[in-house]
């Protein structure tokens, strides 16, 4: 089988990350990097033989790369994804898919319209712990689930030239890993939230440093959720249901879970696993692809889209509009 070639366009903090995750999948590999700094680019593409370009057209147009990975700040994520769909080329899109749902909207009917496989990176939902997670929910063990609880916040001394804490690149804690508990509550409740309600506590620069959301689904069912870039959390996320709870430490990156009935444990999975993990995305990304699939059965482009139209929903209600829009 021919070895996959990716193309990256960006070559910062996640682009790394994300290698980590490459290097340990088996018949892929760096083809190419196009950075906005072209020194960084030659740096990185250096470490893995990879061909350097100056140009994102360039790139994209190298006859070895099979897919592009977006690894960029989010408010040129539809820019670097249109480019790549519209030259013919399968994309992987770090989350948020953009900042906001008309972007992501443009992204999805590009890629259906073009028949190109696109997907948005929500890596935590392909760990083996993930798995096993949706494996006991399926088969009933935990009963009717009626409570969700996620939390991910850190801590980072606020900085407006930060670009988490600038609105002109659509800063904040939603966007940067509030969407992680989002995405989260979207998996466990299989569907869209009929009611959002939110609060946020705002940054000296106009973002949301913290908030608070609920999310309630028909049928039944609530998530409460928060995410903060000025406080250190758990990280970690419940599902709680009538006869049990499932308990997952640092569900973003998960490599175990908990399952108790009765107030006892009654199972937990452990796996480990190298680098960040990010391997079992990308393993799952180069099987569609082969495969001639336009999508990912576990994390949809309509569900990408429904969790975009949450988070704007959520700075409506904040009255956070950033200066793009």
């Amino acid at each position: 089988m021919k070895k996959t070639g990716w193309g990256f366009i960006g070559a910062g903090d996640i682009a790394n990350r994300f290698m980590t995750g490459l290097v340990q999948v088996p018949d892929t590999y760096l083809a190419a990097v196009y950075s906005r700094t072209y020194d960084r680019a030659k740096s990185f593409a250096d470490k893995y033989n990879a061909k350097v370009y100056a140009t994102p057209e360039e790139m994209i147009a190298d006859r070895n790369v099979d897919i592009v990975y977006v690894g960029t700040p989010h408010t040129v994520h539809k820019e670097n994804t249109l480019m790549a769909l519209n030259m013919g080329k399968p994309v992987l899109c770090e989350k948020p898919m953009a900042p906001n749902a008309e972007q992501v909207s443009e992204m999805i009917q590009t890629a259906r319209r073009k028949k190109i496989f696109l997907m948005e990176a929500m890596w935590t939902r392909f760990f083996p712990a993930m798995e096993k997670i949706r494996s006991w929910l399926k088969d009933g063990r935990i009963g009717k689930v009626q409570l969700v609880i996620a939390d991910f916040g850190y801590y980072e001394r606020e900085n407006p030239s930060h670009i988490i804490f600038n609105p002109d690149t659509a800063g904040g804690s939603l966007l940067d890993v509030g969407v992680y508990t989002i995405a989260f509550a979207f998996m466990v409740f299989g569907k869209k939230p009929n009611r959002v309600t939110g609060l946020a506590d705002m940054t000296s620069t106009g973002v949301d440093a913290a908030m608070g959301c609920t999310l309630g689904f028909e049928g039944g069912g609530l998530a409460l959720l928060y995410s903060a870039v000025n406080t250190d959390t758990t990280q970690e996320a419940q599902v709680i249901g009538e006869k049990g709870r499932i308990v997952i430490p640092r569900f973003w990156s998960p490599k175990e879970a908990h399952l108790y009935l009765g107030g006892k444990l009654e199972e937990s999975f452990k796996q480990e696993h190298a680098g960040d993990g990010y391997q079992f995305e990308i393993a799952a990304v180069l099987e569609d692809i082969r495969k001639g699939r336009l999508e990912s059965e576990l994390m949809p482009l309509d569900e990408s889209l429904a969790i975009a139209e949450v988070m704007d929903e959520l700075r409506k209600q904040w009255g956070l509009v950033y200066p793009f829009e």
